[in-house]
């Protein structure tokens, strides 16, 4: 009984073998749904390698286009105005035909990573300025400079005169500055530069300029302020043109001042009578114009007059801080452009005579020559 049991258990009931069912097997994918993955993952990868060759193709057209040379014929100029942004400067300058594509301009400007180190200015740009040249002038700041030029001696309504005509500057006109307070130079400005910054600069040049020569002028000036300092430079200024004499003429006005004389000096009477417009051009000097009662006029009065009546240069100043040491109390024009000084009136008459007799002859010269009209 026992064998049979575990013979039966061997081979199951019945003698029949018994076997364990085996597991199920999972659904099988069709073959028409992998042909779709596949399909799809193909698809996707042509089109991604599509993409990435259109890139770089795109890329390596933009980067020629870039290099290449630019639609220019001739040298053109371009004002860049200040805070312009990158995609108005490149309309800006296909709009000039200097480049010709903006899209090209902006993006490769952008990818180079100088969108906000584009300078604004007026630029000057060669024929054929590749668009790469064109980012690398406006990054420089290599911008076109124009000059304002305020000679020594020009009065401050002059010096205006001039800056207001400048068409390359913007802006209004400041209120008009004391006389005597604007630096005589050449300011180099950019297209655009506000007519106020101009001034201003002018301004604080002269400032500066005064302030460093009266620390170090002579101890023994008869002048009480630096007020009076930049008057007698303006006279100075107005008096000679050469730089040799400023030294001697800023003397004889030191000696005269010294002795409580008058100064008896042209240029300022006739700033009494015309102003800062000066004197019209070709208008003699009238005894009237000698006569004038204004406080100017140094025939008049003693000491220096009220205020400047020019805007003095570096070289009138030093010779007004730095006189040359002279007994010298007159002087005349010589007839070449100078003067001839002396230390007495007789001596100083005898040199005024000497002019006249050479204006004289001078005259007689001229109407004597044909076609003169005599």
């Amino acid at each position: 009984m026992n064998d049979q049991y575990a013979d039966g258990d061997r081979r199951g009931y019945g003698g029949r073998s018994f076997k364990p069912s085996p597991a199920p097997k999972p659904p099988r994918r069709s073959r028409h749904a992998r042909n779709q993955v596949v399909v799809f993952l193909n698809f996707c990868l042509s089109a991604a390698l599509f993409v990435v060759l259109a890139a770089g193709a795109l890329l390596y057209w933009g980067k020629s286009e870039f290099d290449s040379p630019g639609p220019l014929k001739q040298e053109a100029t371009y004002v860049v105005p200040r805070s312009t942004g990158v995609s108005a400067i490149a309309s800006g300058l296909e709009g000039e035909g200097i480049i010709s594509s903006a899209e090209v301009f902006e993006y490769g400007v952008r990818l180079s990573g100088a969108g906000g180190q584009l300078k604004a200015g007026e630029f000057a740009f060669p024929p054929g300025a590749s668009m790469r040249q064109v980012m690398e002038k406006l990054k420089s700041g290599d911008s076109i400079m124009h000059a304002v030029t305020i000679p020594e001696g020009w009065t401050v309504n002059r010096a205006y005169e001039r800056i207001a005509n400048a068409d390359f500057l913007s802006g209004e006109m400041p209120g008009e500055v004391p006389e005597g307070t604007l630096k005589p130079d050449t300011y180099l400005v950019q297209r655009g530069a506000t007519r106020k910054e101009i001034v201003r600069r002018m301004k604080t040049a002269q400032d500066q300029l005064v302030e460093e020569i009266w620390k170090g002028r002579d101890p023994d000036l008869p002048i009480k302020d630096i007020g009076q300092f930049i008057t007698l430079a303006s006279i100075v200024e107005r008096e000679t043109g050469i730089d040799g004499e400023r030294a001697h003429v800023a003397s004889v006005f030191i000696n005269r001042l010294k002795k409580g004389m008058r100064l008896d000096s042209d240029p300022t009477f006739l700033y009494g009578v015309y102003g800062g417009a000066g004197k019209p051009s070709g208008q003699p000097v009238s005894q009237s114009d000698k006569d004038s009662d204004t406080p100017y006029n140094t025939y008049k009065v003693r000491g220096l007059p009220p205020g400047p009546i020019a805007n003095p240069g570096k070289a009138a100043l030093e010779a007004v801080a730095h006189p040359m040491e002279t007994d010298d109390l007159y002087f005349v024009a010589d007839g070449t452009g100078g003067h001839v000084f002396s230390s007495s009136l007789k001596e100083h008459n005898n040199n005024v005579a000497k002019y006249r007799a050479l204006e004289r002859q001078r005259a007689a010269e001229r109407d004597a020559a044909p076609g003169s009209g005599g």
